[in-house]
Parts: C-alpha cells; sequence; structure tokens
C-alpha cells in the first residue's frame, strides 16, 4: 500500500508541474519563404519569424537593413527588401540575429529579454536567470577588405554544414560553400565560381 500511496501522489505532482517544465521542444525559427520580383525581394513569412523570436519587428528589421546593405520595410506579414538576396543570405542574417539577440548563452533556451544598463544591451534569461551584454558583429564594409575573386585562395573557418552536407564559411561578405569540408575545420579553399554575395569553392591543398 505504501507503494501505491507513493505512486499515486507522483502522478498527482506531476501533473501540476507547469508545461514548460514538461515539455523541451527544439526551438526552430522558420526558413524566410523568399520571393524574388526582380531586385526585389519579397520574405513572405516575416511575421512568423518574429513570432518565433518574441521580438519587436522593426529590431530585426533595422538589424537586417544594416548587415544586408540594403533600404526595405515591413508591410504587414512580408518583409519587402529593395535588393535582390539571397535565402542563405537571409538565413545567415537571422541565425547570427538569433545568437546575438535572443538565445540564453547558458541554457540554450530563447526564453529571453533584453534590457539596457546605461549604454549597454544585456540578454537576460527566464529560464535559467544567466544575463550577458549583448555583443554585436560589426558588419564589415565591402570598401574594408578586398572582395573575393574567383581563382583566389583564402584561408577560411567553416561554421556550419549545409543541408546537401558542404561546409559553410563566411569571409567578409561572402558566404562560401565548401565541399567535403568539416563543420569547425580551419581550411584554404580556391574559388571557383562567385554569384552575387555566395561563392563556390574547391579545397586547396597546395
Amino acid at each position: 500500500m505504501a507503494d501505491d500511496d507513493y505512486l499515486s501522489l507522483l502522478g498527482r505532482a506531476k501533473e501540476k508541474l507547469p508545461e514548460t517544465i514538461e515539455k523541451h521542444e527544439r526551438f526552430t525559427v522558420p526558413e524566410p519563404d523568399v520571393l524574388q520580383e526582380g531586385k526585389i525581394t519579397v520574405v513572405r513569412n516575416f511575421g512568423a519569424i518574429i513570432d518565433a523570436l518574441r521580438r519587436e519587428p522593426d529590431h530585426l528589421l533595422h538589424y537586417l537593413l544594416r548587415e544586408l546593405g540594403t533600404p526595405g520595410q515591413i508591410e504587414g506579414q512580408r518583409l519587402v527588401l529593395k535588393a535582390k538576396i539571397s535565402t542563405a543570405q537571409l538565413n545567415d542574417r537571422i541565425t547570427n540575429y538569433t545568437e546575438t539577440f535572443v538565445l540564453c548563452s547558458e541554457c540554450g533556451r530563447p526564453d529571453t529579454h533584453i534590457n539596457k544598463e546605461g549604454r549597454t544591451l544585456v540578454l537576460e534569461c527566464e529560464a535559467c536567470g544567466a544575463h550577458r551584454p549583448v555583443r554585436v558583429r560589426r558588419a564589415v564594409r565591402p570598401d574594408e577588405k578586398e572582395g573575393l575573386k574567383e581563382g583566389g585562395v583564402y584561408e577560411v573557418m567553416v561554421e556550419d554544414v549545409g543541408r546537401k552536407g558542404d561546409g559553410v564559411a563566411k569571409l567578409d561578405k561572402y558566404i562560401i560553400y565548401v565541399p567535403g569540408a568539416a563543420k569547425g575545420a580551419q581550411v584554404k579553399v580556391r574559388i571557383q565560381k562567385i554569384s552575387g554575395n555566395v561563392a563556390f569553392s574547391v579545397l586547396d591543398n597546395s
């Protein structure tokens, strides 16, 4: 009977637990639903992205405009950018925004809010209580560093792996795809083709 009483009490206690403790869903941000209209780029699900991030629309808007170097505006649930921007570029900037302004560096959860302490923005976590200064990576202007050239060899850090298994690196304003490179590897690559801000490369073993 003692065991039955214990199990009964345990069951009732579990029923009273908050849903946030029982349920740990993986945090995901919707991939941008991009429509190209000539030199205009429309993100059709910008509202859904904002809802997932729980941030003010203007905050993400101004970050993207600064990082992408283009004018733009919010129209209802859509974001309209006055330049041809690839899905990969948008994904990269939104990922950086999420890591900088949303995710807790201690527990990795998105249950955070931003406070201002003097001139410093501080990210505070509602889940674990951690707080840290917000450090924004400064965008590199194209005229501050020579752009990539086809046939050029560059040393890069592979920061991620794409859906097709290719390594993804960043240099200046470019996203570089590196077939056969693992995440975290420091490699030399030879640029084969450049399309806008996206470059395709091969490993250079010379």
